[in-house]
């Protein structure tokens, strides 16, 4: 009987030790996740105001011109 409890306490004590890692792993993707949709979203209003693109008139002409 008591080894049957030592080896529910091992379990449970890994069990934990599982949560705690996949809860960390869990707040980084998280972090991550809110960090790539702020970028996302200041290249989106970049891109629909017009200035990640240049004016046709700015431009040099390609080389073989």
């Amino acid at each position: 009987m008591e080894e049957r409890i030592i080896e529910l306490e091992k379990r449970a004590a890994f069990q934990d030790a599982e949560i705690k890692d996949l809860s960390n792993a869990l707040m980084r993707q998280h972090k991550e996740i809110e960090a790539l949709t702020k970028s996302l979203t200041l290249l989106k209003e970049k891109a629909e105001s017009g200035s990640l693109v240049k004016d046709v008139q700015d431009e040099e002409p390609p080389p073989h011109y």
